[in-house]
């Protein structure tokens, strides 16, 4: 209140009678509230100094029990109308997290690739012929010209869901032809 007096003083041309009014007394008492008021900013980057009333609850917290804290956890859950859902410790959540991963862990090298496919990627032009009777010959029910169409549809799948020792002996006899197979 006192700050919106100076304020309008200093508006007036009645300077001079004001601060005759105004005791040193009163205008340093002001002066001190205003500043304690007033609150610089936090610079970016910092943390942002704590409340000294929440600093006095968490030294009163931690000073409890385990029996007054959960009597404590009572009365809050009850003031708050809280409900009584079964919370799972921290340290409880980061071991099912780890067993989890353990359980990952464990199953990816069960899970070895049992199934591959044959795949053509490009054949040499000048060992087409060649390639086209290889692929007649692998191919169980094809003819030449099924197989001529085939050969110029790469990238194509030749096999799929074979053995490894299958996949090897037919990527190496595609190869032999001129053919680039890869195993999937």
């Amino acid at each position: 209140m006192f700050s919106i007096r100076l304020l309008v003083a200093h508006n007036s041309r009645n300077v001079r009678s004001f601060m005759k009014c105004a005791s040193v007394n009163n205008l340093a008492a002001a002066q001190t509230q205003a500043t304690e008021k007033l609150t610089i900013p936090v610079p970016e980057g910092t943390d942002k100094p704590a409340n000294p009333k929440l600093m006095k609850i968490v030294t009163d917290i931690s000073q409890l029990n385990l029996l007054e804290v959960s009597e404590l956890s009572g009365l809050l859950k009850k003031t708050l109308n809280l409900p009584d859902a079964p919370m799972m410790p921290a340290f409880a959540m980061g071991a099912v997290a780890q067993t989890a991963n353990e359980d990952e862990e464990v199953q990816a090298p069960k899970k070895a690739q049992t199934e591959f496919k044959v795949k053509l990627i490009k054949f040499d032009e000048k060992q087409k012929v060649p390639l086209i009777k290889e692929i007649k010959n692998l191919m169980e029910g094809m003819n030449l010209v099924q197989a001529k169409k085939f050969v110029e549809s790469v990238p194509t799948i030749v096999k799929q869901d074979i053995s490894k020792e299958e996949a090897d002996k037919l990527k190496e006899a595609l190869s032999k032809v001129g053919a680039v197979v890869e195993i999937e």
